[in-house]
């Protein structure tokens, strides 16, 4: 069992310089408590998002990590030249000596890709046209770009990836379509929906990876929850209460402020989201009683957690790591999920 971090960089509350110095003293926290990756969402234009440029932050946090890997999840492809997207990627793999892992979508807001001029319904062709480009380029060290006239088609990067072919490909997956079209290209896979979906995709993709993978181990198939932990259930319930009151006016403020339905919905209330089974905040013994069984009822062998969102302070944030470190860790680090048949 690994372990790692989702995190959105919500913030409302602290100056924004304040906030980055605040979230590099988290990633060495996370990186010094044994954690594998943090992910990073993007978004724009909202408290939800406070790196719209992903790779930005990464490079600060290349410099202030030793071992962390780490990431985006995911960058929204549509908003990036490939050619351009292609040598950062090779320069932040470079400075990080080999830790970045890579995220590539289409984008969960289209709102926040209207606002860069790109249709709603032209992201799905630029998706598909595009990420082929940027993963050959890094394996390759060419770009092929046959809209460009013939003198201009094929571009050679100067700055190649340490990692070869290239850094792990992850995929964010929500639908069983999605779980295979991941196996069969080989990438690793995190979901953060419901028990019950987690089961379905990740059912399909080992199968679809024994299939067309065949010999390769099964890579980690990460399940992402909210986790808060206290010294008791009372004190981590009542800060994920408050916390996450704040971050979910981020996360549907902007289609709040257009009127417009969101397509990735969640509960307005951190007791709505216990309801769904997408979070847990208690006392070490509670949450890793929950962790366990949600880990070995959806057969994931990656645990992410979501624990610095809303108003949280350093020092609750903190208390979440050093617990689950001390206490949660080593007993989940052991754990059987993954069928031995898979």
């Amino acid at each position: 069992m690994q372990f790692g971090i989702f995190d959105h960089l919500d913030n409302d509350h602290l100056p924004v310089g304040a906030f980055y110095e605040e979230r590099l003293r988290l990633l060495e926290l996370y990186d010094h408590a044994g954690f594998y990756c943090w992910h990073v969402a993007e978004h724009h234009a909202t408290a939800l998002g406070m790196a719209p440029s992903p790779n930005l932050f990464l490079a600060a946090a290349s410099q202030r990590t030793k071992r962390l890997r780490f990431g985006p999840m995911v960058y929204a492809l549509p908003l990036y030249h490939p050619l351009r997207l292609a040598e950062e990627i090779a320069m932040l793999d470079q400075l990080s000596r080999g830790r970045l892992d890579m995220g590539f979508g289409r984008g969960s807001s289209p709102v926040e890709i209207e606002y860069f001029g790109v249709p709603a319904q032209e992201t799905e062709a630029i998706y598909r046209r595009n990420l082929p480009r940027v993963l050959e380029a890094l394996a390759t060290g060419r770009m092929h770009v046959p809209e460009l006239d013939e003198e201009y088609r094929d571009i050679d990067l100067r700055v190649l990836s340490l990692q070869k072919p290239h850094p792990p490909v992850w995929y964010g997956v929500h639908t069983e379509a999605s779980a295979e079209r991941a196996a069969r290209n080989g990438w690793t896979i995190l979901n953060l929906d419901v028990k019950a979906d987690v089961q379905a995709c990740n059912r399909i993709f080992r199968e679809v990876w024994a299939r067309e993978q065949a010999g390769k181990p099964l890579p980690l198939m990460g399940l992402g929850r909210f986790v808060v932990v206290a010294e008791t259930d009372e004190q981590a319930l009542a800060t994920a209460r408050r916390a996450y009151l704040r971050w979910h006016d981020g996360f549907t403020f902007l289609f709040r402020k257009l009127g417009r339905s969101m397509n990735h919905a969640r509960p307005p209330t951190w007791d709505g989201l216990v309801e769904q089974g997408r979070g847990i905040a208690g006392s070490p013994a509670t949450v890793r009683a929950y962790l366990a069984e949600e880990l070995q009822a959806t057969a994931s062998n990656y645990c992410v957690l979501q624990s610095a969102f809303g108003d949280q302070s350093f020092a609750e944030v903190e208390r979440t790591i050093g617990l689950f470190q001390a206490e949660i860790m080593p007993h989940l680090r052991t754990l059987a999920t993954v069928p031995a048949s898979a």
